[in-house]
C-alpha cells in the first residue's frame, strides 16, 4: 500500500512540476516581443477556456451526478443545475476579487500602449501573480484527481498524469510570460511559475488525509465547476484583453485556436 501511495504522490508531483517546462520554454525569449507575448497569452487563454468547457465542466458534472443521480428540482436536473450555478459561482468570485482591485493596478483595466512602462509592468506583474492563483486553484483539484486515480489503477494514473503534464506546460507560459516582462528577472518568473503547479502535489496530500472525513463526489463537483468558472473570467477579462493590447487581435485570436486545438490533441491521445 505504501508503494502505491508513494508511486501516485510521484505521478502527481510530476505532473504538476511540468508547469516548470512551460516557463524554460517562454523564457528563451531574451528581448521583449510584443507579438510573442500576444501569442503566449491568447494560447494561455485557449487552453484554460477549452479545458474548463470541455474537461472541468463535464467533470463537476459527473460529479454532482454520481451523489444526487438523476433527481429533478423544479423540473430540472439537479446535479446539472448546481454544476452550472456553482460554475456562475466561480465567475462571481473572481468578479468580486477584480472589483476590488484598484483600477490603476488592475490588470484587467486595459490601457493604451502609450501609458508607462512601469504602469504597464505593474498590470503585468499582476496578471501573472492571477494567473499563478488560478491555475493553482486548478491544480488543486487535479493533483486530487490523479492522485485518486492512480491509487486506484497506476496505469489510468500514468495516463491522466501525462495529459495534465501536458496541460500544465502552457500554463506555466501563462504564469512567467507576464512576470518576466514586468520584472526582467527569469529567475522570479520561472520560481512563481514552479510554485504555481505545487497545488498538484499539495492537493494530494490533503486528499488522503482528509478524503474520508471531508471531500465527497458532490464537494469535488462544486470545486470543479467552480474553478471552471473562474477560468473561463480570467481568459476572457484578462489573458484575452492583454493579449490584444500588447499584440495585433489576430496574434491573439491564433494563439488562442492554438491553445484549444492543443488541449484537444493532448486529450484525444491521452483518452
Amino acid at each position: 500500500m505504501e508503494n502505491t501511495v508513494l508511486f501516485a504522490f510521484l505521478l502527481t508531483l510530476f505532473a504538476g512540476l511540468s508547469t516548470g517546462i512551460g516557463s524554460v520554454m517562454a523564457l528563451f525569449s531574451k528581448q521583449f516581443n510584443p507579438k510573442f507575448l500576444a501569442l503566449s497569452l491568447g494560447f494561455s487563454a485557449g487552453v484554460m477556456i477549452y479545458v474548463a468547457f470541455v474537461e472541468i465542466f463535464s467533470k463537476a458534472r459527473h460529479a454532482l451526478t454520481e451523489s444526487f443521480g438523476n433527481e429533478v428540482v423544479l423540473g430540472l436536473n439537479k446535479a446539472y443545475l448546481l454544476t452550472v450555478v456553482s460554475f456562475f459561482a466561480g465567475i462571481a468570485i473572481i468578479a468580486l476579487i477584480d472589483k476590488f482591485v484598484p483600477s490603476a493596478e488592475n490588470p484587467h483595466e486595459i490601457k493604451s500602449l502609450e501609458n508607462t512602462q512601469n504602469v504597464k509592468d505593474k498590470k503585468l506583474m499582476r496578471l501573472g501573480i492571477f494567473s499563478a492563483l488560478a491555475i493553482g486553484i486548478h491544480n488543486f483539484p487535479e493533483g486530487l484527481a490523479t492522485f485518486i486515480a492512480a491509487l486506484q489503477d497506476p496505469t489510468l494514473g500514468i495516463s491522466i498524469a501525462f495529459a495534465i503534464a501536458i496541460h500544465n506546460i502552457p500554463e506555466g507560459i501563462a504564469v512567467s510570460v507576464p512576470i518576466y516582462y514586468a520584472t526582467k528577472n527569469k529567475k522570479r518568473a520561472f520560481t512563481l511559475s514552479f510554485l504555481s503547479g505545487l497545488a498538484e502535489p499539495i492537493g494530494a496530500i490533503i486528499g488522503y488525509l482528509l478524503l474520508r472525513t471531508v471531500l465527497d463526489q458532490s464537494v469535488l463537483g462544486y470545486v470543479f465547476a467552480s474553478v471552471a468558472g473562474i477560468m473561463v473570467y480570467i481568459s476572457i477579462d484578462e489573458l484575452l484583453p492583454t493579449a490584444e493590447e500588447y499584440g495585433e487581435h489576430h496574434i491573439a485570436i491564433w494563439g488562442l485556436i492554438a491553445g484549444m486545438f492543443t488541449m484537444a490533441m493532448s486529450l484525444v491521445l491521452f483518452a
